[in-house]
């Protein structure tokens, strides 16, 4: 009988998990998940919005689905993906943007935890402009056939 429930627990644990998306990707082992993680939040949120304003870096790594979440003054309020590219493009038709090349990077992020599970992911980042604390924020990933994206943010803004 024990043998039988060993046997059943082993199945269990190997069989595919109910729910599974069809539309996305097979996770990448853990190591190479992490790099690509780190890539993505690199190069489409810190450099493409904060140093930068790269709408384009910004699509490559957000999911078109994406939305911040925020409290203002007490109520949650949203910020889909295409209404802060929307305002990254008006303020690029006022004022240029930063040049990638040679430009210094007045944003550095600080990757202080990064969980995985299967084609899930979670970062706590911690933002910091011009040597002053300005941000933890909370990123959500999942895995897509074409690579990890960001799909959700939560933050806080330190005074």
């Amino acid at each position: 009988m024990r043998r039988i429930a060993l046997a059943l627990a082993a199945l269990l644990l190997l069989a595919p998990v109910a729910g599974a998306r069809a539309d996305e990707g097979a996770a990448p082992d853990p190591a190479a998940a992490r790099s690509e993680i780190i890539r993505v939040i690199t190069d489409s949120y810190v450099d493409g919005i904060h140093n930068f304003r790269d709408p384009e870096a910004i699509r490559r790594g957000f999911h078109p689905e994406f939305e911040m979440l925020f409290l203002r003054d007490g109520h949650l309020a949203k910020l889909p993906i295409a209404d802060w590219i929307a305002r990254i493009e008006a303020q690029n038709a006022k004022e240029a943007p930063p040049a990638r090349e040679g430009a210094a990077r007045t944003t550095e992020a600080r990757f202080e935890r990064l969980e995985i599970a299967g084609d899930a992911a979670v970062v706590r980042l911690e933002l910091w402009r011009e040597g002053k604390h300005v941000f933890t924020d909370f990123l959500s990933l999942y895995h897509f056939s074409d690579g990890w994206k960001i799909v959700g943010k939560t933050y806080y803004r330190h005074p």
